[in-house]
């Protein structure tokens, strides 16, 4: 490596990113992380207007928006074949999308099940799957999931067996994929946040029940910000992280040494 370009590896200039449910929390955190390494960004997001573009397009990144609701397979495949066909190829894909349900489990519909399956789990692959004979062509790629640490350890208070779940399985997911698909030149990690100051954590961080015992089990004493888990995304999605495939980065302030 030459001395002085350490800095270089971490930019995406040229290559084409999705962020799927990229308009708010970790994935427009992301979207910004992934601008200003100048990427050309497409982001999803399901029945969301995109017009005042969440700072995004104040900042004069390469933008284009697609409503997409990601809970079925078609849909996943149409998404990521829309980017294909407008730029050409796909370069990054970051499955972010996602949704948390608690309860407890003896309670627990089946409505909610599927629905968080459909979209935490299924079409983490689906997007994939559509991704990959795209990267294959033009020689490479990298797929960055989001999981979570409540896909390692069974975070308390609040009863999410179902969510829990279908983050561990985003994880087992990653590995296999990364096996799969090394000799391919496709890169596959995820990250596995803990609390982060977004709006899917925010009723719990409300709750007298459960943010004192979430900042308690926490090391740092405190939620993370968006930020600080699309810093970890960047570094897989870039070639700062190009001997690096199959792993699940933990952004959980330490949460899961406890």
């Amino acid at each position: 490596m030459v001395a002085g370009k350490m800095l270089e590896r971490f930019k995406l200039e040229g290559k084409v990113a999705l962020i799927t449910g990229g308009t708010r929390g970790i994935g427009l955190a992301t979207a910004h992380a992934f601008g200003e390494a100048g990427a050309k960004l497409y982001l999803s997001a399901r029945n969301e207007d995109f017009e005042d573009g969440n700072g995004l397009r104040g900042a004069g990144y390469d933008i284009t928006f697609y409503a997409a609701d990601l809970s079925t397979r078609a849909n996943s495949a149409e998404l990521v074949s829309r980017v294909i066909q407008d730029a050409g190829r796909l370069d990054v894909l970051v499955n972010n999308a996602g949704v948390a349900k608690s309860g407890a489990s003896v309670d627990f519909t089946e409505e909610n099940w599927r629905m968080m399956m459909a979209l935490n789990v299924d079409s983490v692959f689906w997007c994939s799957q559509a991704a990959i004979p795209s990267m294959r062509r033009t020689g490479g790629g990298t797929i960055v999931n989001v999981g979570s640490m409540s896909g390692i350890v069974s975070n308390i208070p609040q009863h999410q067996a179902g969510y829990n779940s279908s983050k561990a399985a985003v994880h087992m997911m990653t590995k296999t994929l990364a096996s799969e698909l090394a000799l391919d030149n496709i890169r596959v990690n995820a990250v596995a946040p803990g609390y982060i100051d977004t709006k899917m954590s925010r009723g719990g961080m409300a709750d007298p029940n459960k943010f004192p015992v979430w900042k308690e089990m926490t090391p740092m004493q405190r939620v993370g910000q968006p930020e600080e888990v699309a810093a970890a995304v960047l570094f897989l999605a870039s070639e700062a992280s190009s001997y690096i495939t199959g792993e699940v980065v933990v952004v959980d302030g330490g949460y899961t040494t406890r």
